[in-house]
């Protein structure tokens, strides 16, 4: 087991001091079910980590999400945790990080093929998150969500057959990724001016996507501008033709 779980300690980037919290993350009801009725000791659950996990998952989402983006309202951030935090996005990232190979299983669990279940490959990562936050506190698990939550590529609900558009956390990286679909030049950024006291600058950044495309905005700090400055020339190309986008350079 311990070479699975440092496996596993790899994927996600974070080393356990405590590989037992890990390992009752991984453990499936029915498997903890079935030691009861066995020799040795009986197995706990993931349970109870699957519940606080989700607790300690929704509160770093929001807590990110209100860093990243101060300008919006409780609607817009509302919108963009519920994709973040849905069992479509989990499930897509529970899948980039094989956690199914990693959950021990009872026998009819595994034989009705637990390891790609949805629910239980949400509920693994869950508990996988609280086993962190247990461990290594609140920073340990909010580099994993940085990393793995909130920057994820698009989910796929493959079981409903429909795309999952995801909410997007960084459009300096939207629109550098737009650019390049479009066969524009790739994004530059500036810094038009600052104003202010040291302790409570204003800054205007502009960003151009070639010589046609381009926007400013303000911001507290130079990486609030900028994300505002990408999210307006991101949506005015976003809704432009690609014919008319190329065009125009």
């Amino acid at each position: 087991m311990r070479a699975e779980l440092a496996s596993l300690e790899s994927r996600i980037d974070y080393c356990f001091s405590d590989t037992e919290l890990l390992r009752r993350a991984l453990v499936h009801s029915s498997l903890a079910n079935e030691s009861r009725n066995g020799p040795g000791s009986p197995l706990h659950d993931n349970e109870q980590l699957e519940f606080l996990g989700d607790s300690v998952l929704g509160f770093l989402i929001a807590d990110a999400l209100v860093l990243r983006f101060p300008e919006f309202h409780e609607g817009e951030l509302s919108r963009m945790k519920a994709h973040l935090v849905s069992a479509a996005h989990l499930h897509g990232v529970a899948r980039r990080l094989d956690l199914g190979s990693y959950l021990e299983l009872g026998r009819s669990e595994e034989m009705s093929g637990g390891r790609a279940k949805k629910t239980l490959l949400v509920d693994g990562l869950e508990a996988v998150i609280a086993a962190m936050y247990l461990d290594g506190g609140l920073e340990a698990v909010r580099s994993f969500v940085a990393a793995h939550v909130l920057d994820a590529p698009v989910s796929s609900d493959v079981d409903a057959g429909t795309d999952i558009q995801p909410a997007i956390t960084n459009f300096k990286s939207a629109l550098q990724e737009l650019a390049q679909s479009r066969r524009l030049p790739q994004p530059k950024y500036s810094v038009i001016r600052e104003r202010g006291p040291e302790h409570s600058k204003m800054f205007t950044i502009e960003v151009r996507v070639g010589k046609d495309w381009s926007g400013q905005a303000d911001g507290r700090t130079k990486k609030i501008a900028a994300q505002r400055a990408a999210r307006g020339v991101y949506e005015r190309l976003l809704e432009a033709p690609e014919a008319d986008a190329a065009a125009a350079e």
